[in-house]
């Protein structure tokens, strides 16, 4: 079997689809929720701290020497907080949807214990017939 035969045979199998797919949406996610708390949430967390914008902090190590050609050295604990949020709301997000899910998953298996419970059309036809013959026997 040639390669290019194989490699086609792998691209094209349904889990390399379905895994592309999700990529692309969680890329697609990940830009809204950056979008969220940098747009909508960190301004007024920063309105509420007195106007603070958390992407600008940060803890200077070493000022910038422009003559030297040395660049500033700083710890931006202010993009490390607007990360956090953005995680903490990502998984809330892919929490709420692993839970719904699931809550579907419990309503398909009580459908299912439901039917599992009920007799099927034969047993309810061989219990008339049972009951019939019992009652011809007494």
């Amino acid at each position: 079997m040639s390669i290019v035969k194989e490699f086609k045979e792998f691209a094209m199998r349904g889990n390399v689809i379905d895994l592309a797919v999700g990529v692309i949406i969680g890329a697609s996610f990940g830009k809204i929720v950056t979008s969220l708390v940098d747009d909508v949430i960190m301004p007024p967390i920063g309105y509420l701290m007195g106007g603070i914008d958390f992407a600008d902090k940060k803890i200077v190590i070493k000022d910038e020497d422009v003559a030297n050609k040395i660049a500033e050295v700083s710890i931006k604990y202010g993009n490390f907080l607007n990360t956090l949020i953005q995680f903490l709301i990502v998984a809330f997000c892919i929490f709420l949807m692993i839970k719904f899910i699931n809550s579907l998953k419990k309503k398909e298996e009580v459908v299912e214990a439901i039917a599992e419970a009920l007799p099927t059309k034969e047993e309810v036809l061989l219990s008339e017939i049972r009951d019939i013959l019992r009652s011809q026997k007494g």
